[in-house]
């Protein structure tokens, strides 16, 4: 079995297992996502497995996946394009996948839409970035030093995607932070195997919603303590200085 085969076959192994566990959790609802894991060696031209247009993540097999080269087009096992105007097809947004191996040198990308992750877009998009500090799940993007601070970008989602792809690879600027959030779509980011690109996603995803839900407390909702009615589990209160952090507010 050749190198570029046994790599293959790898990247599908582990993008298999990551969506089962990303849908499980409800991080790919209506077909949205897209995964992809680089299998050229580090200075060949690229060659990428990503996941096909329109699947139902919930069902995915290894069937499921392209293996794409450099022009972002189809090829076969022995890097022959694949000549054919039937399903499957790369999905659409493999071209930011591109520009991210492009610009950082990962070895492993994916992307997910959730609610935590457009909300906190959203809510700090006209400062362009939200930042993360005294958070212990900062450890998992693999940044152990004490007191440090991760500004994680977000971008306007374009329309066009290579305009798109360009815009997020302009924002792609500190090595450190392995993701991107991109305004009323999702998250992307990576690392230099699928199961570290696995880690980077849950880590942003926890802290995302961590910082929502202590935001939402601090704007006087907490959880109805025990007694109170069932139907109501959010009560007006009090709460105290809890807030989200992001950008200079």
């Amino acid at each position: 079995m050749t190198m570029a085969r046994l790599a293959t076959e790898r990247a599908l192994t582990a993008l298999v297992e990551i969506t089962a566990s990303f849908s499980r959790r409800g991080w790919f609802p209506a077909t949205s996502g897209n995964l992809s894991a680089r299998v050229s060696a580090p200075g060949d031209p690229l060659l990428l497995v990503v996941s096909a247009s329109g699947r139902d993540k919930e069902a995915m097999t290894a069937a499921d996946f392209l293996l794409v080269d450099g022009s972002l087009q189809p090829v076969g096992p022995g890097v022959q394009p694949v000549v054919s105007n039937v399903e499957p097809r790369p999905s659409s947004e493999t071209v930011v996948h591109a520009r991210i191996y492009e610009a950082t040198g990962c070895g492993c990308v994916l992307h997910v839409h959730t609610v935590w992750n457009n909300l906190i877009a959203e809510l700090f998009s006209s400062q362009g970035e939200v930042v993360l500090r005294d958070l212990e799940m900062i450890k998992g993007l693999d940044i152990w030093e004490e007191g440090t601070e991760v500004r994680v970008p977000i971008v306007e989602n374009l329309f066009k995607l290579p305009v798109l792809a360009e815009a997020v690879v302009e924002r792609t600027t500190d090595p450190r932070v392995p993701g991107i959030l991109i305004r009323h779509h999702g998250l992307y980011a990576w690392g230099t195997n699928p199961f570290e690109a696995k880690r980077h996603v849950e880590a942003f995803e926890f802290m995302f919603e961590y910082l929502l839900r202590r935001w939402t407390v601090g704007a006087g909702l907490v959880p109805a303590q025990k007694g109170d009615h069932k139907d109501r589990p959010y009560e007006l209160a009090e709460a105290g200085q809890g807030g989200i952090v992001g950008g200079e507010a």
